[in-house]
């Protein structure tokens, strides 16, 4: 039996591709592993009404690691479309595999690495070293939404905060919910990571990355988590930078960061920015 047991999930598109020649890579450094493919994405959704079957969960929970490929998403209403005639209007909703998977195997830190090698054409500028933190199970890709509103929690948002009184009169069936939760253990392990990491790498920085002059009850508890555990680090200087504004210092100044952390969706968008320098 070979050392390491590795799931394939090719996914859609360009997912099957990639994992093709990732396969030829890790077999011509000679991994010692055997591969077990599983189903994952948009067809699978369109033939069984579940794009991440459990199926593809016990496989995971039986290998050592998984190589995943790439997923195709779509609106609600379009994913309903798509299904076979055979599963239309029989209660199933597509859900993001992604975030399925990263929910269920606690997959809460994820590490972008950016950083410009020399010899590539396509560097924005030479000497980008950037490692962003995204926190990987929360935020406002928690999952928790809602269309039409309950009409329950309308009202209880209604006698709790004094915001919700602009729409009293606005119809459930004409307002969507998404929910940004955030918990102080998942900014605490996120914040902690980032920093550990810095410190072993030998980075200077790390820059908290959020919009609390805004969002802030959730901006401010991720802010004051990274404020105590940045006493922790005396020789790393932690920096402070709202989201639309750090978009813009990264494209005039890149040389000026190093690591960065962010929740969710915050982080998922400054690493593609990240990624493109």
């Amino acid at each position: 039996m070979a050392k390491y047991q590795v799931a394939l999930l090719p996914g859609d598109g360009i997912g099957k591709d990639v994992m093709e020649a990732a396969k030829i890579v890790l077999e011509a450094v000679g991994l010692d592993a055997d591969y077990q493919e599983g189903d994952i994405g948009w067809e699978i959704w369109k033939n069984e009404g579940d794009p991440l079957p459990a199926r593809t969960i016990e496989l995971l929970k039986e290998t050592d690691v998984c190589l995943l490929g790439a997923i195709t998403s779509k609106p609600i209403e379009e994913a309903k479309l798509e299904l076979k005639p055979q599963l239309k209007n029989k209660g199933v909703s597509y859900y993001s595999p992604i975030v399925r998977l990263r929910q269920e195997f606690k997959l809460h830190t994820n590490i972008r690495p950016c950083k410009s090698y020399k010899g590539n054409t396509l560097n924005y500028k030479e000497g980008i070293d950037i490692v962003v933190f995204r926190e990987n199970t929360e935020g406002l890709y928690s999952g928790v939404e809602f269309y039409p509103m309950p009409s329950n929690l309308k009202e209880w948002l209604l006698q709790n905060h004094p915001r919700m009184k602009k729409f009293e009169t606005t119809p459930e069936d004409e307002i969507a919910v998404s929910m940004r939760i955030m918990t102080k253990k998942a900014c605490n392990t996120i914040l902690t990571q980032a920093f550990e990491y810095a410190k072993k790498k030998n980075y200077k920085t790390v820059t908290i990355v959020e919009k609390p002059n805004v969002l802030r009850e959730t901006g401010g508890l991720i802010l004051r988590e990274a404020r105590t555990i940045a006493k922790k680090y005396p020789e790393i200087k932690l920096y402070e930078n709202n989201v639309d504004a750090i978009c813009m210092w990264l494209l005039k100044n890149p040389l000026d960061y190093s690591v960065l952390v962010a929740e969710n969706l915050f982080g998922d968008i400054i690493s593609d920015l990240c990624a493109q320098l």
